[in-house]
């Protein structure tokens, strides 16, 4: 009976709150009886010693004073469950306040002889000034922990730690605190000075890192890790992080203060950590003054538009001062969306969207004529090694076609600026997709080195993107949430990572260095074990590799590579004036020597058997054997 007294009321608190009004009328109603009990604690309750009905009076005068400044300073607008010190602090100004009017209404009273009814004695009024703002207090006080105690009877709450005991850790200590809805438990700071180690903050002891051990973990109980320290290097963030991940423990971060809703933070705005955020790279430091300069009133054309890289260059770009961007994808659905994502997050983007193939000639001539494009980002391509290895023609349809026609039209409509976006997997290439981002690669750079050509063509490299579109990552999350197994092609493949975001910014960084011909290579970190990044995506999810998710080896794919290269042997590495791009020095391409082999295959590419297009690949890019080779 009890129990479920316990459990019908708090369901009443969760979806019921008082409404403003009736709190209003509480605290005046708690304003008009202080007041007469302060008479009677005056007079020592001897009712004779007074007039009730002017004490009445009195009261009612009183009531007014204290609804103006409620009114004025909305002392009676919080949510009394989640009561914090602030709330307290305006009451405390609003009783302060309408005290003070109050004595100065009796001090004039009584200097320019008014009506007894302004005259109050000062003595009742500090006395009602300390009853009031204590009833006051203490009944949002007493409903707050009336409610606390039922949340903390009926649910069962995680155990948190959090790290770092300073000001952030301080907020969202007081917004598990405060949310009661949040179904957290704190029981304490982790924190990496020792002055504090040992200690209490808020009430809470501030434990060392080397307290997380299975056994404390499992005494206490812990269930969560909250990160909430922003001034630590992505090198010890990333050691934290895959520590407690390797806990079994649920791990959850801060947003910047910048994320927070009108500068509060919230327990739903504390999210999951992310693969991404193990990577540990530190940030990005871009030349903004000559991106600016290079973007300026200029209109930009962006192919592939609604694919991953090319979404998230648009994205990027939307912060300068760009003229026109217009916008080229085949796939309708995904220029769909990229189009609502505009028109809500980006309301004052100027932009054109179009649905069209790069390698219609008639259709792209028509966009560069219609749009004079001044900067070219050419991201349209086909990047799925197994189907491009199945389908040699496609390949070299789309990827080399395309950037041919593309950059042939950047020629003839005097673009200033042509970046195209290569891949790692064009070093030293074992697979036709690769092979076919070579040859775009060589292309770029004779297009460069054509005479009488203005237009600068510049090539950017790195490796594969956290998260793109049927990439490895989203795969493995689709693979955990169906129970598995996760496939893996061999237990040491390594790839080289980095977010999105990041290859963007680089994109746009290198897009403005150099004279033209240059290939840019990004610094993609140390190379990451992708079972390493599968058992994380597995512990991340709240489950343990092995035993709950099984992982299963399946061997290299036609043309996998077991580790992929960002320079190939015969290539000098050169530094930038930023350290996280490098120049790729390359023997020159010679127009004139690869295009009629590429033209040879493109107009009767249909006519031609796989093994031919392939074949015509490795006379182009030196080095490149494929399985096509032993096939006549």
């Amino acid at each position: 009976m009890v129990k479920t007294l316990k459990h019908r009321t708090i369901q009443i608190f969760k979806n019921h709150s008082l409404p403003r009004w009736l709190v209003l009328v509480i605290d005046i109603t708690a304003v008009f009886f202080t007041f007469l009990i302060a008479y009677l604690l005056r007079y020592n309750f001897e009712s004779y010693s007074f007039s009730i009905p002017e004490a009445i009076e009195q009261a009612l005068l009183v009531c007014l004073v204290y609804l103006i400044f409620m009114f004025l300073l909305k002392s009676y607008s919080g949510l009394i469950r989640q009561t914090t010190v602030k709330d307290t602090f305006i009451i405390g100004i609003t009783n302060t306040a309408a005290l003070a009017i109050l004595v100065l209404v009796t001090i004039s009273s009584r200097k320019f002889e008014l009506s007894q009814l302004f005259n109050i004695p000062i003595s009742i009024l500090l006395i009602h000034y300390v009853t009031v703002t204590v009833s006051l207090i203490f009944f949002r006080i007493f409903i707050k922990m009336f409610y606390v105690f039922l949340s903390e009877s009926t649910s069962n709450k995680k155990n948190v730690l959090i790290y770092g005991s300073g000001e952030a850790g301080i907020i969202v200590k007081r917004v598990v605190e405060s949310d009661t809805r949040s179904g957290y438990h704190l029981k304490g700071f982790i924190d990496d000075n020792i002055l504090l180690q040992g200690k209490k903050v808020d009430g809470y002891p501030v434990y060392s890192q080397s307290v997380l051990t299975k056994d404390f973990i499992d005494e206490e109980e812990i269930q969560v890790f909250i990160f909430a320290i922003k001034s630590i290097s992505p090198g010890k963030k990333k050691e934290v992080l895959e520590y407690v991940v390797n806990l079994g423990l649920e791990v959850l971060d801060t947003p910047a203060f910048d994320q927070w809703l009108n500068g509060n933070l919230q327990i739903k705005q504390l999210r999951k950590v992310q693969v991404e955020d193990l990577l540990g790279r530190e940030p990005i430091t871009l030349d903004l003054k000559r991106i600016e300069e290079g973007l300026k009133q200029k209109t930009i054309l962006v192919t592939g538009a609604a694919g991953s890289i090319g979404s998230e260059i648009v994205r990027q770009l939307t912060k300068y001062q760009y003229k026109q961007l217009v916008l080229v994808d085949q796939a309708e659905t995904p220029s769909f969306y990229l189009n609502n994502e505009l028109k809500d997050k980006f309301p004052g983007c100027r932009y054109e969207l179009i649905i069209g193939d790069v390698t219609n000639e008639q259709k792209m001539d028509h966009i560069f004529n219609k749009f004079r494009p001044e900067i070219v980002f050419h991201a349209a391509a086909y990047k799925h090694v197994p189907l491009m290895e199945a389908n040699p023609h496609e390949a070299f349809r789309v990827n080399v076609g395309g950037t041919k026609i593309i950059s042939e039209l950047a020629i003839k409509y005097h673009a200033e600026k042509f970046v195209m976006i290569s891949s790692d997997k064009a070093v030293n290439p074992t697979n036709v997709m690769g092979a076919s981002k070579k040859v775009c690669e060589l292309l770029v750079q004779a297009q460069a080195r054509r005479t009488g050509t203005t237009t600068k063509f510049v090539t950017t490299r790195f490796g594969n993107v956290l998260g793109s579109n049927g990439s490895v990552i989203p795969l493995f999350k689709k693979q955990i949430a169906e129970g598995g197994p996760v496939t893996i092609t061999d237990p040491e493949i390594t790839r080289f990572f980095m977010t999105i975001p990041e290859a963007c910014q680089l994109v746009l960084e290198a897009g403005f260095m150099g004279n033209g011909g240059e290939i840019f290579i990004f610094d993609m970190g140390e190379p990451v074990k992708i079972l390493d990044i599968a058992t994380k995506l597995i512990r991340l999810s709240g489950l343990k590799p092995y035993e709950d998710i099984e992982i299963k080896f399946v061997g290299l794919r036609p043309g996998e590579k077991l580790y992929e290269e960002l320079f190939s042997c015969n290539e000098n590495m050169l530094p930038t004036y930023n350290p996280k791009i490098s120049i790729a020095r390359v023997a020159d391409a010679d127009y004139e020597t690869i295009l009629p082999k590429i033209n040879d295959v493109l107009i009767s590419i249909y006519k031609k058997s796989g093994p031919e297009v392939v074949k015509t690949m490795m006379e182009i890019v030196p080095g490149y054997v494929s399985k096509y080779a032993s096939i006549n």
